[in-house]
């Protein structure tokens, strides 16, 4: 006669669900694969546009923006003073950029951006919003507490440094520009481009290492 062991049956049951991807994950791939059979997509289009997103429209964007903002100075002064137009020269302008406008970093002040009325962000050059950005505890106690925010972050600000808040709209996104890292004289815009994250241009990171994360 058979006999049931609770505690293997248990064991066998959290093995199997180790290996498991996460149920959103697991409907975002039936999706895929029921368009794919139904001959609604191709695959080499969604590997396309993965591949778009994690390694084009993704951070890198920004990050090649502020990389020649730092190593050159008439671009640096052109972005501050109208930034959906300097984008122009990368050919990053979209309509998430249309009214996008950079704040930078200083000894004295740092910025940190937040949607308080939805998710908007410039994701054609920062990417997809990460899902903090989104919710709706980032979205209300960045303004009320910003500095308790960023100390969650890793953000330990001297009392000398002011925080601005900006709150992005439909008509006007924001890239914070973050400071250059001490130690980096010399490199060139491509190799400064991968210290710069994705975090520094929200404004929830500000001291950047000479080495990419």
């Amino acid at each position: 006669m058979a006999t049931f062991d609770g505690e293997k049956a248990a064991a066998l049951h959290r093995e199997l669900h180790t290996h498991l991807p996460s149920d959103p994950a697991m409907r975002v791939k039936t999706l895929e694969s029921l368009a794919i059979e139904r001959g609604l997509v191709a695959p080499e289009s969604i590997d396309a546009w993965i591949e778009a997103y994690s390694e084009h429209i993704g951070p890198k964007r920004g990050a090649k923006v502020v990389a020649h903002a730092w190593t050159d100075p008439n671009f640096r002064k052109r972005l501050l003073d109208n930034a959906a137009d300097a984008i122009k020269d990368f050919d990053f302008q979209g309509s998430a950029t249309g009214h996008l406008k950079a704040v930078e970093n200083t000894d004295n002040q740092h910025n940190l951006v937040v949607c308080t009325l939805c998710s908007c962000y410039p994701f054609s050059i920062l990417g997809m919003s990460p899902a903090w950005y989104k919710s709706a505890e980032y979205r209300a106690r960045a303004v009320r507490e910003p500095r308790k925010v960023l100390e969650e972050f890793g953000v330990i600000l001297p009392e000398y440094v002011g925080v601005r808040v900006w709150d992005s709209t439909a008509e006007l996104r924001y890239i914070v520009i973050p400071q250059r890292p001490a130690g980096t004289d010399g490199w060139d815009a491509d190799r400064l481009a991968t210290v710069v994250t994705r975090n520094s241009m929200i404004g929830t990171e500000r001291d950047l290492t000479r080495e990419p994360a």
